[in-house]
């Protein structure tokens, strides 16, 4: 039931207020465009900026990096054009292109490979880039703020504690040069970001129209105290991140600690003190939410909800159910909601949001908070820091204030296969990026066959750690991070940045392809040694020509019985065993800040891009086809049904999975009809929790209504697709993309 209608106007205006939505646009690109043109006499334009940059970089040749990034972003906040506009309750900033990255955090990026890679005296990190074998690079750009401190202390207070900090120090005798260099960089910064707020708030009281006068009140407490009521809270947010992102160069993965409970106590203060109306409060929420729709990310800004109190009880409560209600009344499919679940995870609230599901609203996970706990547990949190976890990101978890990556590698599981095959060449590069593993004609046996496998995975991962380690120790001169260490409260203590182990220091090490490796390990046990239908030599014969000529073995691959997502006992195990290998890899070791390496089963956008440069394979996929991604079945395998699909996902333990792991679920619209489909979905996302899964998305489709969207789009301009971690529409994807939709879907049952 649609019961939140904005103007018109103001809809109009919020969809402009960042691209022109009647010319083109690439999501991938986003901060690039400018929507409707800002007041000229309040700042210069783009150009004018990186003019202005440009001079006062090369003026700060020999100040520490920090210092330098510090006045960048001063610069940028201090003659970037602004707007306090008559249709949004949320200001503007004309500048939001990352303007200071050319002068600072790209060109230090690309000093510190060359650098990393002299040291190393390797280059595989980039032949494996090359070949689609794995990715290996340094994160530099995504935080969680502690949104507690910010909550409670605002930007003043912010400011304040990193100027107690410094004095303790000093005063104790124990500050260095680093961190005189740290600190001076908070003050430039935080000062900046209150002259800037300040400018806004004069320039907001030159307006007259309807919502200046909440605004202004807004933007006041903002430059002397922490926020006072919703609307403070959501602008403070809505700053933090514009100036974060889009100046700093620093992703923000959440918007408070999960967005419902951030609002809740403002929300009830407001409506019991009169301060509000709940019809305001509404409007606040739901004018902070389109920002991020229009901003058009490719990837989906997160906003998690719901959770559980220290005292076991849910935390969903009215502004829960009201963020809900406004994101469906709006029709929107960005930002991307995560939905914590457990046990004590109100019904009525779950069946909302899977109703919305199965109307369309396909932009929601579901993670359990139970895998979450175990995960987090494992790797040292206590139950109390793990129970109140962060959601960042697609759908990964981590722990409050006390943690950043340091870098973001992905792993493909598929390309030793292929490299078994080619005795560790490359096909299309003829770079020889694995070992010898021998000529696969002579393998005796399947035992030997998995064996060169895990031989050649094996190898990747460990030249791809020693790569990294001489990368992650410059992690802290690529992008200095004082914006957000300075809402840590561990970094202040110390006065040391986040990157240069202010908090634990993280290496994240995904896994892509997982479905495929697997079935490609059963394709060559089914075909070669269980049902004699080939050999190797043949099996290698046809992958070499990308199985033309070999149309009927391709069907037989396709077709093998031992799969992974049909609940087959053989693939499932494999499955558990390559888990558990590549896992293995990291269980104790530590990085070269002294951090954890954390295991996450998803793919990002590396099941298309990788899958480019991966030729063909055993399961029957031809050459530089997609891989499968998450921990979700190949593309139209899962033909036995959805209880099938689940009990192979969760015959892994997932938990091991530390920071994450997402099945992609495809149901029939038919299946999910009226209140008895309502309740199959409910019983179907309960069940994965239940049985230990870790995060799980559904798309409701049909193949007929996807081939008609396909030869039809302007009849199908709002059909959204859960695509990996994030939604797209359908009209934005490419053919290629969409036909493999149509595959999976034609495989429903």
């Amino acid at each position: 039931m649609k019961i939140y209608t904005m103007p018109e106007n103001d809809r109009n205006y919020l969809e402009n207020k960042y691209h022109k939505t009647s010319e083109p646009f690439n999501s991938f690109n986003r901060m690039a465009y400018h929507g409707y043109e800002y007041d000229s006499s309040t700042g210069l334009d783009d150009e004018g900026i990186r003019e202005g940059l440009e001079k006062l970089v090369n003026s700060l040749c020999g100040e520490p990096r920090p210092i330098i990034k510090a006045k960048a972003i001063e610069y940028v906040l201090e003659n970037t054009r602004i707007d306090v506009n008559e249709h949004d309750y949320f200001v503007g900033i004309y500048s939001w292109n990352r303007l200071i990255g050319k002068y600072t955090v790209a060109k230090w990026r690309d000093e510190t490979y060359a650098k990393a890679r002299a040291e190393a005296k390797s280059t595989k990190n980039l032949d494996y880039g090359k070949t689609g074998t794995a990715w290996i690079g340094l994160d530099f750009d995504h935080t969680v703020p502690d949104w507690d401190s910010l909550i409670s202390l605002g930007f003043v207070g912010i400011m304040k504690r990193a100027d107690d900090s410094y004095e303790r120090l000093k005063s104790d005798g124990n500050i260095s040069e680093k961190q005189e260099a740290f600190y001076r960089s908070i003050k430039i910064e935080y000062e900046a970001l209150l002259r800037f707020i300040d400018r806004l708030y004069r320039y907001s009281l030159t307006k007259d129209f309807g919502k200046a006068g909440k605004i202004s009140a807004c933007l006041k407490n903002l430059k002397e105290g922490a926020p006072q009521n919703t609307l403070d809270l959501l602008q403070m947010i809505y700053i933090y991140f514009m100036v974060s992102e889009s100046v700093d160069h620093y992703q923000v993965r959440s918007l408070g600690y999960g967005l419902d409970a951030a609002i809740y106590p403002f929300f009830v203060r407001d409506i019991e003190n009169g301060t509000f109306t709940r019809e305001e409060l509404t409007d606040f929420i739901a004018y902070f939410i389109m920002q991020f729709s229009a901003i058009g990310s490719y990837w989906g800004q997160p906003v998690y909800l719901a959770g559980t109190n220290p005292d076991g009880t849910s935390k969903v409560n009215e502004v829960t159910h009201l963020i809900l209600d406004v994101y469906d009344s709006l029709g929107i499919y960005n930002p991307k909601l995560q939905i914590k679940v457990n046990p004590n995870t109100p019904k009525d609230f779950l069946l909302k949001a899977l109703d919305m599901v199965r109307s369309g609203s396909n932009s929601m996970v579901f993670v359990s908070e139970d895998t979450a706990l175990k995960a987090l547990m494992r790797n040292g949190a206590t139950y109390e820091e793990a129970l109140d976890s962060v959601i960042k990101g697609c759908y990964e978890y981590t722990t409050k204030a006390n943690c950043i990556g340091i870098s973001f590698n992905t792993f493909n599981a598929l390309k030793p296969i292929a490299l078994v095959f080619n005795n560790g060449k490359d096909k299309e590069t003829g770079i020889q990026v694995g070992i010898e593993t021998g000529d696969v004609a002579n393998f005796k046996d399947f035992k030997e066959f998995y064996e060169a496998y895990l031989s050649q995975f094996d190898d990747i991962i460990k030249n791809s750690l020693y790569c990294l380690d001489y990368m992650e120790k410059y992690i802290h001169e690529i992008n200095p991070s004082s914006f957000y260490s300075a809402t840590i409260p561990a970094c202040m203590e110390s006065m040391t940045d986040a990157l240069d182990c202010g908090i634990k220091n993280v290496s994240d090490v995904l896994v892509n392809g997982f479905a495929s490796a697997v079935d490609a390990l059963m394709a060559v046990y089914e075909l070669v040694y269980e049902k004699k239908v080939t050999t190797l030599a043949e099996l290698k014969d046809a992958l070499e020509n990308n199985w033309v000529g070999y149309e009927k073995l391709r069907l037989k691959a396709l077709g093998c019985k031992h799969k992974f997502g049909v609940g087959d006992k053989m693939a499932d195990s494999y499955a558990n065993a390559l888990h558990h290998f590549f896992s293995s890899h990291f269980v104790g070791r530590k990085n070269c800040h002294g951090g954890n390496y954390e295991y996450e089963l998803h793919s990002a956008r590396a099941f298309i891009d990788q899958g480019k440069k991966t030729e063909a394979t055993p399961d029957g996929r031809r050459d530089f086809e997609d891989t499968s991604k998450n921990v979700s079945p190949t593309t139209g395998m899962d033909k036995n049904g959805i209880t099938a699909l689940i009990s192979s996902a969760t015959s892994i333990d997932l938990s091991v999975s530390d920071s994450g792991a997402c099945l992609d679920a495809m149901l029939h619209p038919s299946s999910v009809q009226g209140e008895d489909g309502l309740e199959v979905l409910y019983s179907v996302l309960n069940t994965y929790i239940l049985k230990g899964g870790a995060a799980i998305h559904f798309n409701v489709f049909d193949a007929n209504t996807l081939r008609d969207a396909q030869a039809h789009p302007e009849k199908y301009k709002n059909l959204q697709v859960r695509v990996c971690g994030w939604n797209v529409l359908w009209n934005n994807m490419a053919k290629e993309e969409q036909d493999m939709y149509i595959l999976r879907a034609e495989n429903i049952i």
